[in-house]
């Protein structure tokens, strides 16, 4: 069983390579606000590289596109369960009236639980995962989720860790990829350009950052997962919600100071 982050088509490769040719592997998507999972393995049917195999029982998951309709086979789209689930929260805790409950889950399309990740569905109904859609890049009008990203930039063994953002520009958008490297590494001419085309070849041309920035350290939350919103908000010069959560909030100074007005 795998999860916590997205399950990438090379890891299946390794599992299957070099752990066992013949086990079922279950990748699984959820969260610890649901207590439970709404795509997971189906030992019943065959595994199929890059793809959690399908929705959990009790849960009618689906990928909805922007107009609110199941997306096209294999199209990007939101995360959605049409219907109450048995573990679906009742509220917040100190939610007098249900606003930041009803904000959470219910503002994206009504009466559907929208549980944020950026996903699609395979022709044999198996669903590919892209990572949080609230972090979703828009790179010159196409939706990219990170882990397209990261699956390129960290095979690269200089680099330890990336973190893809966007920032508000001239009326738009850029795409900054801040990155930690491994010991003695550094980051030179070559290995950016290596980087970028990596992206470009493996990817798209949509997926190559407009700038790459080495960072000390990326922040992150008490369970280990990379906070992209927090780094988002900081460089937009926006307040940081949940800082609470974070295990080292102090890696938001780095980025405070940073001046990218000037890159």
């Amino acid at each position: 069983m795998s999860t916590g982050s997205v399950l990438v088509p090379e890891s299946f490769d390794y599992v299957y390579d070099e752990i066992k040719s013949d086990i079922h592997l279950a990748s699984m998507s959820g969260g610890t606000d649901i207590c439970g999972c709404f795509i997971a393995g189906i030992p019943t049917q065959p595994v199929y590289r890059g793809e959690i195999q399908g929705p959990c029982l009790g849960t009618a998951t689906q990928v909805f596109d922007e107009h609110g309709k199941p997306a096209l086979p294999n199209a990007k789209g939101e995360l959605v369960c049409t219907v109450p689930f048995p573990s679906m929260p009742l509220g917040f805790w100190g939610d007098t009236d249900g606003s930041k409950y009803r904000a959470a889950y219910f503002e994206g399309f009504p009466n559907v639980w929208t549980h944020g990740d950026f996903a699609s569905r395979s022709e044999v109904g198996g669903f590919t995962m892209y990572g949080r859609s609230d972090a979703t890049l828009n790179s010159k009008g196409v939706r990219i989720g990170t882990a397209e990203i990261y699956r390129v930039v960290e095979t690269f063994p200089e680099i330890a860790e990336a973190m893809a953002v966007a920032q508000d520009w001239d009326n738009d958008s850029r795409v900054i990829l801040f990155v930690t490297l491994t010991a003695g590494s550094e980051m030179s001419s070559e290995l950016e350009s290596s980087i970028k085309q990596a992206l470009k070849t493996q990817a798209s041309p949509r997926h190559v950052p407009d700038l790459i920035i080495v960072a000390p350290e990326l922040p992150r939350t008490k369970s280990n997962k990379l906070v992209e919103l927090a780094v988002t908000d900081v460089i937009n010069g926006r307040t940081v919600r949940n800082k609470d959560a974070l295990a080292n909030a102090h890696a938001l100074d780095w980025f405070a100071s940073l001046d990218l007005k000037s890159k």
